[in-house]
């Protein structure tokens, strides 16, 4: 049979780990203090906790060099605002500083004058909000801090509230979206219902009251600042009493404000989530025998994982790493890694023979788990690391630190968890009770209650595997689960139902939902969501008004360049997610006032000469960059309308720039929503490179640590499996594709491969003569701590489950479907495929060319061990021909001067040996391995 082993590395690890494992319980102390040291001194980095916090929503949430961000440079360096006497809200470049209040009628219509009273009555108690400057007696109202348009004053707040209250009759002929004098409101009024015409309204839902404020200066900022926050109290903690009409607000400090809310939400649920997890940790562990019991050491590595959190975070924020609100998710995840690995550790102790000296054990047991989380701990270090090839300033905050986190919670398992279970190795070696540390019988008394059996009597073991006596649940993977899924029946229904996963997941891949809900960055009970809710149901008819900006000088006077323009203006117009009647086009404007005076501007001279003369006083005056005699840089505007999804917003920005390329003269377009719609354009492409470049990582990592290639290829079919999986699942979860999910899905990449390397790995290590007892040997060894592994883990997030904030509860949520897809493939469907594909049976000549020699030897007997390592083509022969002698396997050598030999030689083949000092070479093995030359 051919072998595809590929254990150049894993051989020489394993090795390394032994020696490893010899060190740290030959001196446990030490290891055991560095990292307490290292975890004090590194601490010292959350000094600067306060410092390195960074929630700013657009560094976070938008893709960092993001074309809206260049496109928003441009409009800022060429089209200047004007807070104090030119205001105009479409042509500012950010969102500006405003607040913004909708009033939804309590009946069936807002067109009516009580409930127009009362918008005038709730717009005079927002106008006479006061702030006052420190040092100051005057207060400041909004008439001393709005944004102002000419000679009109503040800017209007709504256009048709400003016109009813001069004439009431206009509220019965009110045209829609254009008044009668030419001005848009289609956003100020929503719900709308048209007449029979389609012009005029019939009734209407609600009425958007926007009050913007200058911020020109920094003195103006400041000042508007203080008012808008002043604003914020006085709708949060005031009862408006009006009856017509129900308030929601906001403003454009609120979702910053209420973002940065999201990481005191999380703090208590941390504490819970701690407690829980070391609570299942020790009732995992738990045993009725007061010797073997592991309580200390489950709770110590629960510690052990807060001390990798502690000196990885605190070193980072030394570093000056910022730590944005995504990082707070990252001590959960990082809980569950810890205990997972701690539940892997303490399985191979169990699995050492319990008379071996601690060292010796600690050796065996590094040498089998150690290389089993260094698998793991690569692949989620990996994964994490690739993940700061991300667009998202959150993203990549979130990957550095968990990345490190894992990696010194690895370093802390190995040393500072090993070097307690060594100490603990060593109460347990002197038969000492888990509690109060004082030697206890090993011999239950049958006179004494049993009760005083269990608490005071303690340290019985296996008598013929000489291993501590397996757990319940370990026993029922080796004597019933095993077996159950190795039955071809059994493996036919999996085939089956991996065939139902994987067309849902499939099916759930093609529903996804691109794109971040601003929304969703708030609280649950944020005023935020209300208004955020009303605006989508009553004011998404028409979108945002976008810039078409010319971003080079070019003849505007010369036909042939205004019929490009033209052009280009129409292919807009023509276009689904644009309406044709409301576009602004300030050279239009030029071009009919000239003709009605009949002035000619044909040239360069009269065509600038006139330009500002004839739009003097004009808002249009703001859409042309006039500098050294030449039109630099102009714009127009273009009303987009029923971009009402983020499937809307994807398809709209990418159709509106896709036309800008193609106009024959150089456009760009803008709007300061399109800073957050550029999400759709990297979302997808960021998520397929980590998701590629990881599994391809996996792969290696996979290739070079699991020894049968076959096996290591299936580990990384496996990732790709929970991948779909988990992406297909959002779908029926309603969560959607966005930088949020984008970072569970980097987790994904890492966790998905930790259950299915641990049974691989053990799967190839097994030492059974075929596909189906080396998976029952593996789903023994590795069973039960995955399921401690999994549900810890998920223990170590659910806590989110219960937060008050989207980010957490995403986070939950994609956790739970990892982790759940993550054990059904590690304890279900791997399994299986690897009795498929795998076929790695133990070659029967091996056995066949010693049974010949061991006839000559009819009293020899092999212990179970030799049984299961045995592999005459790794021997090293140290035995003439027909001699038996000892020898050293490359799996198996470490002193064990306590070795019984009658356990497994019998005394004739002693006998035999003459010549040797048989018992010297006994002692130098962990165990005999009958050699033939």
């Amino acid at each position: 049979m051919v072998r595809c082993k590929t254990d150049c590395i894993q051989k020489p690890l394993s090795r390394v780990f032994r020696w490893l494992g010899k060190l740290v319980g030959r001196y446990p102390w030490v290891f055991l203090l560095i990292p307490f040291a290292l975890s004090a001194g590194l601490g010292a980095g959350f000094y600067f906790l306060p410092q390195r916090k960074t929630n700013d929503i657009e560094d976070q949430f938008t893709p960092i060099g993001g074309p809206a961000k260049t496109e928003r440079d441009f409009v800022r360096k060429h089209f200047g605002s004007n807070d104090s006497g030119q205001f105009s809200a479409q042509r500012l470049y950010t969102e500006g500083s405003f607040v913004s209040l909708i009033a939804i009628s309590t009946c069936d219509n807002v067109l009516n004058m009580n409930t127009f009273k009362e918008l005038i009555k709730l717009d005079e108690m927002v106008q006479n909000i006061t702030v006052t400057e420190p040092g100051a007696n005057t207060a400041l109202t909004y008439q001393q801090l709005c944004a102002e348009v000419g000679e009109q004053g503040c800017m209007t707040v709504n256009p048709l509230l400003s016109k009813v209250k001069r004439n009431e009759s206009l509220i019965e002929t009110i045209s829609y979206p254009m008044l009668q004098d030419s001005v848009f409101i289609g956003p100020y009024l929503g719900g709308v219902i048209r007449n029979s015409d389609n012009t005029t309204v019939q009734k209407a839902k609600a009425i958007k009251l926007v009050y913007y404020l200058r911020e020109d200066g920094e003195s103006d900022k400041n000042k508007s600042l203080k008012w808008i926050n002043q604003c914020i109290k006085f709708f949060s903690n005031n009862s408006l009493q009006l009856n017509q009409i129900q308030v929601s607000y906001f403003t454009s400090l609120s979702r910053q404000q209420e973002f940065d809310l999201t990481t005191k939400s999380i703090i208590p649920l941390f504490s819970i989530t701690y407690f829980v997890t070391i609570f299942f940790s020790i009732l995992s562990c738990k045993r009725y025998d007061c010797v073997r019991n592991k309580f200390w050491v489950a709770a110590f590595g629960v510690i052990s994982s807060g001390l990798a959190v502690l000196s990885s975070f605190g070193l980072l924020l030394l570093c000056g790493m910022p730590f944005v609100v995504t990082v707070a998710n990252a001590p959960f995840l990082i809980l569950g890694v810890g205990v997972d690995d701690m539940f892997i550790m303490i399985s191979c102790w169990q699995q050492t023979r319990v008379k071996d000296k601690v060292e010796d054990r600690m050796a065996a047991t590094y040498a089998e788990a150690a290389v089993s989380i260094t698998i793991t701990t690569l692949t989620d270090v990996l994964a994490f690391y690739i993940g700061i090839l991300t667009s998202f300033q959150s993203v990549q905050s979130f990957c550095i630190y968990t990345g490190t986190a894992i990696l010194f919670c690895f370093l802390y398992n190995i040393t500072c968890f090993g070097a307690f279970l060594a100490l603990n190795g060593r109460r347990e070696e002197s038969n000492r009770h888990w509690f109060i540390c004082t030697k206890v019988a090993e011999v239950k008394d049958d006179d004494c209650s049993s009760s005083y059996n269990v608490c005071c009597v303690g340290g019985e073991y296996n008598q013929d595997t000489g291993k501590e006596t397996d757990h319940p649940i370990t026993s029922f993977f080796r004597n019933q689960y095993g077996p159950f899924l190795t039955n071809v029946w059994t493996k036919c229904f999996v085939v089956l139902l991996y065939g139902g996963y994987l067309a849902g997941s499939i099916f759930g891949c093609f529903q996804v939902q691109e794109g971040i809900d601003l929304r969703n960055l708030a609280l649950d009970n944020s005023y935020v969501r209300s208004f955020y809710d009303n605006d989508d149901l009553y004011f998404s008819e028409y979108g945002p008004r976008v810039m078409v900006v010319v971003t080079e000088e070019v003849s505007y006077w010369d036909l042939g360049v205004q019929s490009k323009l033209d052009r280009c203006l129409v292919s807009f117009l023509t276009n689904s997610y644009v309406s044709e009647s409301y576009s602004e086009s300030w050279l239009d404007v030029y071009r009919m006032i000239a003709n009605q005076m009949k002035l000619n501007i044909s040239d360069k001279s009269n065509f600038i000469g006139n330009l500002s003369l004839l739009l003097s006083g004009l808002d249009y005056m703001q859409d042309v960059d006039i500098q050294s005699g030449g039109i630099m840089a102009s714009r127009f505007f273009i009303q987009t309308v029923n971009v009402t999804s983020a499937v809307d917003e994807r398809d709209m920005l990418n159709q509106v720039r896709d036309i800008a390329k193609s106009c024959e003269i150089p456009v760009l377009v803008y709007h300061p929503a399109f800073i957050y719609f550029d999400q759709y354009a990297v979302i997808i492409e960021n998520t397929i490179q980590n998701v590629a470049i990881a599994a391809g990582a996996m792969l290696v990592v996979s290739i070079l640590l699991i020894p049968n290639l076959l096996c290591a290829l299936s580990v990384t079919f496996t990732i790709t499996s929970i991948i779909v999986g988990v992406t297909g699942f959002l779908t029926y979860w309603n969560v959607n594709l966005d930088s949020i999910s984008m970072i569970t899905l980097v987790i994904c990449i890492g966790f998905s491969v930790d259950f299915s390397a641990h049974i691989t790995y053990a799967y190839v290590s097994s030492q059974k003569a075929n596909v189906n007892e080396r998976v029952i040997d593996a789903l023994h060894s590795l069973g039960y701590p995955i399921v401690q592994g999994a549900v810890s883990t998920i223990l170590g997030v659910v806590a989110l489950s219960a937060a008050e904030c989207y980010i957490f509860r995403t986070f939950f949520k994609i956790m739970f479907l990892v982790i759940a897809f993550g054990m059904l493939h590690g304890l279900v469907f791997l399994p299986v495929l690897l009795t498929f594909f795998c076929c790695c049976d133990r070659n029967e000549d091996d056995t066949a060319k010693i049974n010949p020699h061991l006839d000559k030897f009819p009293n020899v007997k092999l212990h179970d061990k030799c049984k299961q390592e045995i592999s005459v083509n790794s021997w090293e022969m140290n035995a003439n021909e027909d001699k038996i002698s000892t020898c050293h396997h490359n799996n198996c050598f470490y002193p064990e001067p306590d070795y019984p030999l009658s356990q497994d030689i019998e005394p004739s083949l002693k006998d035999s040996m003459s010549g040797q000092d048989f018992d010297k070479n006994l002692q130098s093995c962990l165990c005999i391995y009958l050699c033939i030359k």
